[in-house]
């Protein structure tokens, strides 16, 4: 059972109360707990059960703009001490710091009720190992039954995970909140007739399991997904347009994550440390990362120096409006904290996105294929070719040749490139099936031109 997030607070007080009455100026607590389920079916037999639970408390303290970070798993009163003393010992020991220092008091979380986000369902800590397995196999057995040509299987997992979070500051504040999310993943295998296997794969989550496709629809799509892979070619070396679908589309915008935190800005690792008011990207692109999505992946009522959530707009219409800065950054770039803080369970501090997603357009997929008359369409990209100080960027991928506004054939074994810049630059077209499964999340876009490498 977890601890209510009420003790996980008390637990944090208490020992932030230890490391000020020690001598540090600034104390900061964060106290995790969790646990997870996971579960893997192959063929109709289970192959992995695997379930734990973890508790872990990270401090920060500051005393004269000297920081050190510790962490434990031993919550007993006796490691608790341990853990002060060594704290106070390290920030004794630390180099001074300029930027050190706790955030603004009067950006600190008020009164958002993290159950207005609808974080956690209930109904996730009663599944257990059992349910979880028979989910696994429903729809494992659904991609076998979808087509006689699904002949193999990678196999099916369901995974649960569901925790709680509390943090506690010398500065006045005090927050907690549960958290869940469930994931079913579907792999099929088929064979193809020049001998090669093609493996496909179909995936659904989401924070409350009663949003989740049924296990028949996942994995009924996984087949599907794998079956038009069957007769996959390769297509020659060309310029041309490419359309990313969600998946794919996901994961350039990942790369956009990463270039707009503030610890890489200062840090000077990013093509867009010098950016700020430019044209970085097409005028239908807009990026937002919105931590207060109801029920969102990457939700949080406080960031990770309790500071309240707030959506931060990071390009708009094409122009970079902001970076994604914690306090520490803010400091070092002359700039305001965006409330983009991440503690890691060790008590560390840096900034990250929240639900960090490029905003649906009006057209449908269906659409943005029917304009293309001949275009590459990207289903998955293998491989990390990313330069982030250039943003030069290349990696493998597969998908299907467009022809004529419609998928002719399955391609594979080519590659894709064009700098980061110049590509958000070149998307002239944003489909509206934006999905959030994940918390870097991206409807279907087209790119007016790409280098493509092929046989």
């Amino acid at each position: 059972m977890l601890s209510s997030v009420e003790e996980l607070q008390a637990l944090g007080q208490q020992v932030v109360e230890r490391a000020r009455s020690a001598g540090a100026e600034v104390a900061e607590a964060i106290v995790q707990q969790g646990n997870h389920l996971s579960t893997k079916v192959r063929k109709g037999e289970a192959e992995l059960v695997e379930e734990a639970g973890s508790r872990s408390l990270g401090l920060r303290v500051m005393h004269e703009q000297r920081v050190a970070m510790v962490y434990t798993s031993d919550l007993s009163q006796s490691g608790l001490r341990r853990l002060v003393d060594d704290a106070i010992e390290l920030v004794r020991l630390a180099e001074k710091d300029p930027h050190a220092g706790p955030p603004d008091p009067s950006l600190l979380s008020r009164g958002l009720s993290a159950e207005s986000l609808a974080l956690y369902d209930a109904a996730m800590s009663r599944i257990g190992a059992a349910e979880a397995l028979e989910r696994a196999k429903a729809a494992e057995a659904a991609a076998f039954a979808f087509d006689p040509r699904v002949t193999n299987s990678e196999g099916a997992t369901f995974t649960r995970v569901e925790g709680a979070h509390a943090l506690v500051t010398s500065g006045g504040f005090s927050g907690g909140y549960r958290g869940s999310y469930a994931s079913l993943t579907v792999h099929p295998v088929v064979d193809d007739s020049d001998g090669k296997k093609r493996s496909g794969y179909y995936w659904s989550a989401r924070r409350h399991l009663n949003e989740m496709e049924s296990p028949e629809s996942v994995g009924k799509e996984a087949a599907r997904r794998t079956l038009a892979k069957l007769g996959s070619q390769k297509l020659e070396s060309q310029n041309l347009p490419v359309i990313f679908d969600p998946d794919a589309a996901r994961s350039m915008l990942g790369l956009v994550a990463g270039c707009i935190s503030g610890s890489a800005v200062w840090r000077r690792s990013t093509y867009l440390a010098e950016r700020l008011g430019d044209e970085v990207a097409s005028p239908l692109v807009t990026i937002i990362d919105d931590p207060l999505l109801v029920g969102g992946p990457g939700s949080r009522p406080f960031d990770g120096e309790g500071l309240a959530s707030r959506r931060n707009t990071v390009i708009e219409a094409g122009v970079l409006r902001t970076f994604l800065n914690d306090s520490y950054c803010a400091r070092k770039l002359g700039m305001e904290s965006t409330a983009s803080a991440s503690r890691g369970s060790s008590g560390g501090v840096s900034p990250s996105t929240s639900n960090f997603i490029l905003q649906p357009g009006t057209k449908t997929p269906e659409e943005i294929l029917k304009e293309s008359d001949r275009a590459f369409y990207v289903t998955e990209m293998m491989g990390f070719g990313f330069n982030a100080v250039t943003g030069d960027f290349s990696r493998g991928a597969a998908g299907f040749w467009v022809e004529g506004g419609e998928k002719r054939y399955p391609v594979s074994e080519v590659t894709i490139s064009l700098n980061l810049d110049t590509l958000l630059k070149r998307i002239d077209a944003v489909g509206n099936d934006l999905d959030l499964r994940t918390s870097i999340a991206s409807p279907t876009f087209r790119v007016s031109s790409m280098t493509l490498a092929g046989r």
